[in-house]
């Protein structure tokens, strides 16, 4: 419904914008409006692929959209389920929460270890594919990624037999290949760094010699090659930098010689989420660049990322990426045909797209849009949440407002990953 033109000079002048932009971008929404914004759309993601899991019927209720003969069905599942644990873990482990949001937290950690069970369980109707094809290692991968991002909600509280299942299931992940040219290194690296942190014995040509190659990769500004080369894609938000720096947590928290090169990465993490928050038009719209793009909002991972670890850039403040992300949360998940008619994800961008879908696409693959919305782990009193209404720095910049100048990172190429102690 369009808004009125009074409300629109309102609102504009309410976020500091005087530029002539678009009416029909202009929202006057206040943070906790937002947030059951986000809310909403996290349920309306989430709820098919953890209800049905933790119920026994993942598989026989979950479409499997994919271009013909793709043969996707043996991967989609544990896509669905690893990549939407990687985006709403956060939210899971918050404490603090009330009211309507609360009850609706309670309800999917009470699904969470019945899924993780179902999943892993062998001879169970939805065990998940570990093990057959390089994709198992992908999702295997995402899946260890939300263990470890909300260890006391989805870890510590599993029985001893369901944590014995998950551990297997990583384990036998390593039967699947290992790549050493692209982003697929840090798939084997985030599994032996989930194993690792669960106590387990990890191999060092999986884990440490892969964030070396991949550091190696770095090519300036906070960015990374997908292998020796860069790519124009998102790949950079999708997987690389967030799994740098979770990876790169887990040892340091083990072992302080990892420090410094922890610390690198964050710095460039920092950077790329700068760039990320530019890149989100006025209209919160963001450049259709490269592959993937199915993974809609999911491809600003890195700028959620910085978010919701409360390492934004100095010049950004939360409240101007809140209201950029919500903004782009909304072009996505409400653009027509984004969800099929019982409320599974489509293949898409816009609405529903076959033709952007990959040969690797496919429904499962979609849930990794739940990457963008990490930063539902940020207690509602945070000024993510708290703060008004704010401009992001397109909407500045295209309104004629005043701001200072971008600058590319100096940073240096050598970080020196150790060897973890033994």
């Amino acid at each position: 419904m369009p808004i009125s033109r009074r409300l629109f000079f309102t609102a504009a002048t309410a976020m500091g914008i005087t530029g002539p932009l678009s009416a029909a971008t202009v929202t006057a929404t206040t943070g906790a409006q937002d947030r059951a914004y986000w809310v909403g759309v996290m349920d309306r993601i989430a709820r098919p692929v953890l209800s049905h899991l933790a119920a026994g019927t993942l598989r026989q209720a979950m479409p499997v959209e994919q271009k013909p003969n793709a043969g996707r069905e043996k991967y989609s599942h544990l896509e669905a389920f690893g990549r939407l644990m990687c985006g709403i873990a956060p939210w899971l482990a918050l404490k603090g929460l009330a009211g309507t949001e609360l009850k609706l937290q309670q309800q999917y950690i009470a699904w969470s270890p019945t899924a993780l069970d179902n999943a892993t369980r062998p001879g169970s109707p939805d065990a998940l594919n570990f093990t057959d094809g390089g994709q198992a290692l992908v999702d295997a991968a995402f899946l260890a990624q939300g263990l470890l991002r909300a260890p006391d909600v989805l870890w510590a509280p599993l029985s001893d037999r369901v944590k014995t299942q998950v551990i297997e299931a990583f384990v036998a992940s390593r039967k699947a290949s290992d790549p050493k040219t692209s982003n697929w290194v840090m798939f084997a690296a985030m599994v032996e760094a989930f194993l690792r942190s669960a106590g387990q014995t990890t191999v060092p040509s999986r884990l440490e010699e892969n964030v070396r190659l991949m550091l190696g990769w770095y090519l300036g500004d906070g960015a990374y090659g997908d292998g020796e080369f860069y790519h124009h894609d998102y790949y950079n938000a999708l997987v690389i930098q967030p799994m740098l720096v979770d990876v790169l947590g887990v040892l340091k928290a083990q072992d302080p010689r990892f420090t410094p090169a922890y610390d690198q990465v964050l710095m460039r993490s920092v950077r790329y989420a700068a760039v990320q928050e530019r890149m989100i038009a006025p209209d919160g719209s963001f450049p259709p660049l490269g592959r993937s793009l199915t993974y809609r909002f999911g491809a600003l991972q890195t700028l959620a990322q910085m978010a919701w670890m409360d390492a934004l850039p100095a010049e950004i403040t939360p409240a101007q990426v809140r209201c950029a992300l919500t903004a782009t949360i909304r072009r996505l998940s409400e653009a027509r045909g984004t969800f099929d008619a019982k409320g599974w994800l489509t293949i898409g961008f816009a609405g529903h797209q076959p033709g952007l879908g990959e040969a690797y696409i496919s429904t499962g693959s979609l849930y990794l849009c739940a990457a963008g919305l990490l930063p539902l782990g940020l207690p509602p009193a945070h000024a993510f949440w708290s703060a008004p209404a704010a401009p992001w720095t397109s909407r500045k910049v295209w309104g004629g407002v005043d701001q200072p100048a971008d600058h590319a990172l100096k940073d240096v190429r050598q970080v020196v990953v150790p060897d973890l102690k033994r």
